[in-house]
């Protein structure tokens, strides 16, 4: 039985921008059919399903299940190109903070949950995420390098937020991903967000670079010109290196163990994980007084099940405590470590703007 929201406003916003949607888009809650396959070919409705071979067909059949049904009560499909894919979510009420505005790691879930539809929907693997069946013959996963996300507007619980997202290939190194929210009921871009992938072995954990017939794999659902979220301009935040936080932090939690709920199916921590430890030695009076912004993160190393982490955390410009931030914002240098080693784990960097008035 399905779990619905107890927001009945908030599902009636839901029901009516599914109807909509439904009768907008023909294609829809066939793009993970596998007797979609036939049907395309015939109708046209999406050219990239034509490429697939018989062969690969009845792996897709053998491999979907029940994800036909699953498909079906997505609200997703790829877009008329084929080249990208969006998804329109409700914000549930457990996904939400202390202010109802979903948290950066809920944007962030959603974002790794789109990107994983997306190749669902063109007939990749569902046990795991987005690997090709070339990947999956070797042994192959996708890693995350680098995310960065910048936040305009948090939704609030019972908003409907639309996420598009497209996949492009950076030669041998790996893959890079971006991704626009939108208010579905504005129109409004509230949201970006980019990525890098890279590949790793999941038997020997080390990274392999990228084969011709994994990126000919991919090549065929992506962009054949450039599409970034961000603009590749000077002040481009997502293009900023990251400094190591060298001298001694202003401010540090020690001794953070994953949960077991923390590990992905890739048998390590998720990378959203990552963000929620660097956000907790973050400062009181900063979480109290602003919101998150802009996040960047650089993943240096995987973290296991028995690992113990530190996360440490020093001000950009000034004290965060002693009046000397900016007006407007905040900006903060983070390291994750290993406790026992020091092994750097994650460096990442952080923007904060005073919370809005609701």
């Amino acid at each position: 039985m399905l779990k619905l929201s107890c927001n009945l406003h908030a599902t009636d916003k839901l029901q009516s921008f599914s109807s909509h949607y439904h009768q907008s888009d023909p294609v829809h809650g066939r793009t993970v059919s596998s007797v979609s396959c036939s049907e395309n070919r015939k109708t046209g409705l999406n050219p990239l399903r034509a490429a697939v071979s018989a062969d690969q067909e009845s792996v897709i059949r053998a491999e979907q299940g029940l994800g036909t049904f699953a498909g079906r009560l997505r609200l997703g499909s790829l877009t008329e190109d084929g080249l990208s894919y969006k998804e329109k979510f409700i914000v549930r009420s457990h996904e939400v903070q202390s202010n109802k505005t979903a948290t950066v790691q809920t944007i962030a879930n959603l974002l790794q949950e789109v990107g994983c539809n997306q190749f669902q929907s063109i007939g990749f693997s569902t046990d795991g995420f987005a690997t090709t069946p070339t990947m999956r013959k070797l042994n192959l996963i996708w890693v995350t390098s680098r995310m960065h996300i910048e936040i305009y507007k948090y939704p609030a619980w019972g908003d409907v937020v639309e996420i598009e997202t497209w996949c492009q290939s950076e030669g041998r190194i790996g893959t890079r991903r971006d991704w626009i929210l939108k208010d579905v009921a504005t129109g409004e871009i509230t949201g970006r967000a980019t990525s890098k992938w890279v590949m790793m072995n999941r038997v020997t954990r080390r990274l392999q670079k990228v084969s011709d017939d994994v990126r000919d794999e991919h090549l065929m659902f992506c962009p054949k010109e450039p599409r970034l979220a961000f603009p590749e301009e000077e002040n481009n935040r997502s293009l900023k290196k990251i400094p190591k936080l060298e001298d001694q932090a202003q401010y540090s939690i020690i001794g953070l163990k994953p949960r077991r709920a923390d590990l992905d199916m890739n048998h390590h921590v998720n990378n959203v994980t990552y963000i929620g430890w660097l956000l907790e030695s973050i400062p009181q009076e900063i979480v109290d007084t602003h919101e998150l912004q802009v996040i960047t993160l650089d993943y240096r190393r995987e973290c296991q099940q028995y690992d113990v982490v530190d996360s440490l955390t020093t001000s950009k410009n000034g004290s965060a405590t002693s009046g000397t931030q900016s007006h407007n914002g905040s900006q903060f240098l983070h390291l994750l470590r290993l406790s026992g080693d020091g092994q750097e784990i994650n460096r990442g960097t952080t923007m904060w703007r005073k919370k809005p008035f609701r």
